[in-house]
């Protein structure tokens, strides 16, 4: 056994010496309790550690034990509908044996070394399996089932192979390479601060559908892409988090909670198993992984549940599943490494921060991405990065939030006034930004069309003029703003008409479209088809207004047409696709009776004959 003996506590952080052949990364147990800890400096004498649990009372010349091993996640069955601290201990099962308070010392394995699982092989003995090779399979749960895979760095002959139940740290199979056996269990083990390995990175084309019409619309973002969402207190950058996990068609969910507050936490473990996937139908908790670091928690187990929750993200995506995972929030991530590093006496960058946080953001957003996994059958899959961002006072300008957009390729915007305007999703569309939005327009068509889901193939065929409506509507949002400065001085009735009619779209687009309840049933979640339907009738009332004021209508006699409101409210229609068009039949009857008196008429299709 490796000892040595504490010299300096400060905080998280400890100074040890006695151990000369010490790793940086390798974790110790620090105190009577056995504190875990991980080294993150060493020196010839002495080394420093970070502990991942209150340190309070821990004191000089207490012993430290090196363990040996680095800081791994345990990969395997049973990860689903788990939640697991920032250092991967299994809190409902820490919860059953001790009671609801987190005690320090506490030893737990991720996953349970009792339960068995049933293991269906799909390999024969004498077949030859490299890395990443699909073994078997486990049901994990009803919509998530396991691929047992050969790791990473192991290739061999199978010599043999079972089938029944196990436990996870039970031989389930044996290799021989070069004359040595190797076996294989159900569970992996993998270092959390370096990525998994994969095969060809993949262009980012295929969209992650998330039910929300300002993301999906207007800043998609693509599956294996990367997504910030900064915003100030208040703004609504949980909830527009616990939307995503909600409702996006990911396979599976990670959700991390870094820091944030722990009745946040509550809130998902309570709702998921209640909440039903759009999907499937099954309850949302069995594709969901969530990893609580809250507030209240060591600061220094935040810094490790950021690697803890992406290590098990690309777990999964190896097994050909679109994984999309949030980070809630990326601030107190950064926040414990300023703290870190002011205890170790480095040399701090702008507001305190140490210098090498961009390449910490960067690597973290990197391992996200759309992938040719190892291994055989050939399989595809993608880790989807979604990071919420809290700058103090909602300054876009701070350290954090600057150096996540340069590693991102999504942008949405909260904003404070939006908010207080009790306006949710609070997306400022001036602001925000997506650089998929032209990949994906692009490719959406080819991509979905093989798929076999109905849905996917209507969106498929509108994909052709899905890029016209987008910008028409952006350009109606972006003139609207010009105009509204303009009104706030001379005043709105003194406008001409077509800009009162751009106005008067302009608050029904934010009215009617981007503005969604995440707490009304048929509004919650709004599929892609049913987004279009409400844009595009939307749009189809501007267009043809849009003639009747070029040929002298007022403008007061169609922005104060009842037919507005219904058209504002159509989206909590229960009966969705149908009630949208039923009512877009009505708005061109009721543009019709005013457009008598002038001679004009609209037909099906948009057709405008002037009499």
């Amino acid at each position: 056994m490796r000892t040595g003996n504490i010299t300096r506590v400060s905080g998280s952080i400890i100074t040890v010496t006695g151990i000369k052949d010490i790793q940086l990364g390798e974790i110790v147990e620090a105190g009577d309790e056995r504190l875990i800890g991980e080294v993150i400096w060493a020196n010839i004498d002495d080394f420093t550690v970070q502990v991942y649990e209150p340190t309070t009372g821990l004191k000089p010349f207490e012993s430290v034990v090196a363990t040996g091993k680095k800081l791994v996640a345990e990969l395997g069955p049973g990860l689903i509908a788990n939640v697991l601290d920032g250092i991967g201990r299994p809190l409902e099962l820490i919860r059953d044996q001790k009671g609801p308070f987190l005690t320090r010392g506490i030893k737990a394995n991720s996953l349970s070394r009792n339960k068995r699982w049933h293991f269906d092989p799909s390999v024969n003995v004498g077949q030859k399996v490299g890395e990443g090779d699909i073994l078997g399979e486990v049901k994990e749960s009803r919509m998530v089932p396991h691929k047992i895979m050969v790791p990473p760095g192991v290739l061999g002959t199978v010599t043999e192979i079972k089938s029944g139940n196990f436990t996870v740290d039970e031989t389930i199979a044996s290799l021989e390479n070069k004359k040595q056996e190797v076996q294989i269990k159900m569970m992996q083990e993998w270092p959390v601060r370096f990525p998994r390995p994969t095969g060809q990175r993949l262009s980012l084309e295929k969209p992650l559908i998330t039910g929300q019409r300002v993301v999906d619309v207007f800043f998609p973002i693509s599956k294996g892409g990367a997504a910030c969402i900064p915003g100030g207190f208040g703004t609504g950058k949980t909830v527009m988090l616990h939307q995503t996990a909600k409702w996006s068609d990911a396979e599976v969910i990670v959700y991390i909670g870094c820091g944030e507050r722990g009745n946040e936490i509550s809130d998902l473990i309570a709702d998921f198993p209640k909440l039903k996937d759009p999907y499937t139908g099954l309850p949302l908790i069995e594709k969901t992984i969530l990893i609580a670091n809250t507030s209240n928690m060591a600061v220094a187990a935040r810094e490790s549940s950021i690697y803890e929750g992406i290590t098990i993200a690309e777990y999964y995506r190896d097994m050909g599943y679109n994984v999309a995972l949030m980070a809630d929030s990326t601030s107190r991530w950064a926040e414990a490494l300023r703290e870190i590093s002011g205890r170790l006496e480095e040399m701090p960058s702008e507001k305190g921060y140490p210098a090498y946080l961009p390449e910490r953001i960067a690597g973290f957003y990197e391992r996200a991405g759309r992938v040719e996994t190892l291994g055989k059958p050939d399989r595809e899959g993608s880790v989807t990065v979604i990071g919420a961002v809290s700058p103090p006072g909602g300054d876009f300008n701070e350290p954090v939030t600057i150096d996540t957009l340069r590693f991102t390729g999504v942008f949405w915007a909260l904003d404070a006034e939006l908010a207080y305007s009790r306006h949710f999703p609070a997306i400022n569309w001036l602001r925000s930004h997506s650089l998929y939005r032209r990949q994906l327009t692009a490719s959406w068509a080819k991509s979905l069309s093989d798929h076999a889901k109905e849905v996917e193939k209507w969106w498929g065929e509108k994909v052709p003029g899905f890029a016209q409506l987008r910008s028409t509507a952006l350009n109606l949002l972006s003139e609207s703003a010009e105009i509204e400065s303009i009104a706030k001085i001379i005043g709105e009735s003194a406008l001409p008409d077509d800009q009162r009619l751009i106005l008067a779209t302009a608050e029904l687009l934010k009215e009617g479209f981007l503005r969604q309840s995440a707490y009304d049933d048929a509004d919650s979640f709004c599929p892609p088809y049913r987004q279009v339907l409400l844009l595009e009738m939307m749009l189809d009332f501007y267009q043809k207004a849009k003639v009747l004021v070029d040929k002298g209508v007022k403008a007061e006699k169609i922005v104060d047409l009842p037919i507005i409101i219904k058209m504002k409210r159509v989206k909590v229609a229960k009966e969705g696709e149908k009630a949208i068009l039923e009512l877009g039949r009505e708005v061109r009857e009721v543009l019709n009776t005013i457009g008598k008196d002038f001679g004009i008429e609209f037909r099906n299709g948009g057709v405008v004959s002037i009499a």
